[in-house]
């Protein structure tokens, strides 16, 4: 049976010594230097800048299988077809060959045997675009299709379907979709209706689409044409790998079986669709975790967070603890070695442990008081707050649990308390230091810029999720919170304490700048993000613009030289909360 290694080895070998294009590498599950999407979401998202004319440095023919996170579909996880963690195949044109090359490359890989996937040209359907005002009906692409050997009644057409845009900005196209029968006793020819209820009933399954991206959008409309024509195939692997095991779902597969395998050694009589849901959840949270997110209350730790605590959850009902859901990490960095490297496992692993026992202390008591706030079958907003602010249970978990027991619940009322508690943090935050600051002194003044060159230090010694939680400044001291889950060891504040001191004796220059919030972002700023800024920021440099010490959105006072600082030290490091250090340091 063929393997998904075997799969990625095929589609690499077809597309590079074939088809001349060049294997470039995935990119993080977190995008770089993009705050306006959490994850990368699609294989073209690390290519935009190349689809609208940059060139690339690799070439015009390149291909890859760049990892992918969605969670707009949780909900339906558990099911045949949904995961949230997918690896994206792609080939790209960037203004090469068109059509005819792109089918024929899709249609070798899926029915070739040897070079591909060795599907049954029978079971196979495709659709086009039907055409509109902005582009014309695609025929050529219906014509190359029957070239290849589909039949002209197994091919459909369609409008919105069949035109794919990233938003409301950037490079689109029409596209046309490759779907595959995955019946047991096979449907064969069907009208368009018939194809209709059969896609409605998932008894065929899309596996990738060929876009043909040549206009642009701008504020939701089509303004004209790029200046060059592109092609972007894209399509799951491990829809990919379910076709050609002819397994029920990606579940069934080699990308998933080792940890299945394992969970059953845990519990013998899991149901399907909870077995599916754990494994999938601890999956997508291992790689997103070797893409340096860690679990948090805002942007992709949340979403980490919250996969995890829908699968502690989950486990909890199987007597399944957070050590065994931890050990899941190990059969994860099975199937992908030599594939992605994940980094430190037995890291990752003690997070994810850390994580679930201090969800688990908190869940038996939240679902006792969330089986006393329901008895009568309705769940109150202010009810689902206290839930959400007492035992962890975010929104989401609440919202499963009342379609689960069949509960009514408003939503609305609970985003009332919930603005309610924002607005009296706010005012609370108010009457406290602005920006951590007690004055705006001289003393201030330098350890305010201090904590720029710490929190630098931080993020290069700890890693990148070493970002700022608060500061509290006097003129004799400053205290600085970080995300970090283990204490500090010696080495590791020694050499903090060292960059800091260095940038102090290089004597940097300190500047300010205004700017666009997206301007910003684009030169890697660092700011606190749970902040509501405004279009334009004010951002302050420390060091060279082309490669500074520190770069970071604030509106506080500054030195103008590093010199002016002293010598910095560090006087104590400790937890501040879950999750969160704590530094206090002076300046002599």
């Amino acid at each position: 049976m063929i393997k998904a290694n075997d799969v990625r080895k095929r589609f690499f070998n077809l597309l590079t010594q074939e088809y001349g294009h060049t294997i470039i590498p995935s990119a993080s599950t977190v995008p770089e230097n993009d705050p306006s999407v959490l994850f990368t979401t699609a294989g073209m998202q690390p290519l935009v800048p190349y689809l609208t004319g940059k060139e690339h440095p690799q070439g015009k023919r390149l291909v890859d299988i760049q990892k992918c996170v969605r969670t707009g579909d949780i909900e339906e996880v558990g099911d045949d077809t949904h995961n949230t963690f997918f690896e994206m195949m792609g080939y790209w044109s960037l203004g090469d060959y068109g059509k005819e090359q792109a089918i024929k490359q899709t249609y070798i890989f899926m029915t070739d045997p040897e070079k591909g996937l060795g599907l049954d040209p029978e079971r196979m359907y495709v659709t086009c675009f039907i055409g509109n005002d902005d582009a014309p009906r695609d025929d050529e692409s219906s014509e190359i299709w029957q070239k290849m050997g589909i039949p002209k009644n197994r091919i459909y057409f369609y409008e919105k379907e069949n035109w794919w845009a990233p938003g409301d900005n950037g490079p689109c196209g029409p596209d046309t979709e490759f779907f595959y029968d995955i019946t047991e006793e096979g449907l064969g020819n069907m009208t368009q209706e018939e194809y209709e209820a059969a896609d409605e009933a998932q008894q065929i399954l899309e596996l990738c689409n060929n876009v043909f991206m040549a206009y642009v959008k701008k504020d939701g409309k089509v303004i004209g044409e790029l200046p060059h024509k592109n092609v972007d195939m894209g399509g799951g692997l491990e829809r990919m790998v379910k076709v050609a095991q002819g397994v029920e779902s990606a579940f069934e597969t080699d990308l998933f079986l080792p940890i299945i395998e394992k969970l059953n050694e845990y519990h013998s009589e899991i149901p399907k669709k909870d077995l599916r849901i754990i494994a999938d959840h601890i999956r997508s949270s291992v790689i997103l975790m070797s893409d340096g997110v860690r679990p948090d209350n805002k942007d992709q730790g949340y979403i980490l967070r919250r996969l995890l605590r829908r699968a502690v959850r989950i486990a909890d009902r199987y007597d399944i603890s957070p050590d065994q859901l931890s050990q899941l990490a190990l059969p994860v960095q099975g199937i992908y070695e030599g594939v992605y490297d994940l980094g430190n496992i037995d890291e990752i692993s003690h997070e994810i442990k850390q994580e679930g026992e201090k969800f688990q202390k908190t869940l038996k008591r939240g679902m006792k008081e969330f089986e006393k706030k329901t008895q009568d079958k309705v769940m109150s907003g202010e009810d689902a707050f206290i839930l959400f602010t007492s035992y962890g249970f975010p929104i989401e978990l609440i919202e499963e649990m009342v379609v689960e027991e069949n509960i009514s619940f408003d939503r609305v009322e609970y985003e009332k308390a919930f603005e309610a508690h924002q607005e009296l943090s706010r005012k609370g935050a108010e009457q406290k230091f602005k920006g951590g600051l007690a004055g705006n002194g001289e003393m201030e003044t330098k350890y305010h810029t201090a904590t720029h060159l710490l929190h630098s230090a931080l993020k290069k010694v700890l890693g990148d999720h070493a970002g700022q939680k608060g500061s509290n400044i006097t003129s004799e001291r400053l205290r600085f919170d970080f995300t970090h889950d283990a204490k500090m060891t010696d080495e590791e504040k020694t050499e903090v304490t060292r960059l800091v001191n260095e940038a102090i004796e290089a004597k940097l220059s300190v500047t300010q700048q205004d700017m666009s919030y997206d301007e910003a972002m684009k030169k890697g700023s660092v700011g606190l993000f749970t902040d509501n800024y405004g279009d334009v920021v004010s951002v302050y440099t420390v060091g060279v613009d082309d490669s500074p010490v520190s770069r970071e959105l604030c509106g506080g006072p500054h030195v103008k030289n590093t010199g002016e600082l002293g010598v910095f030290r560090i006087k104590k490091e400790e937890a501040s909360s879950a999750g969160v250090r704590r530094i206090k340091a002076v300046l002599l």
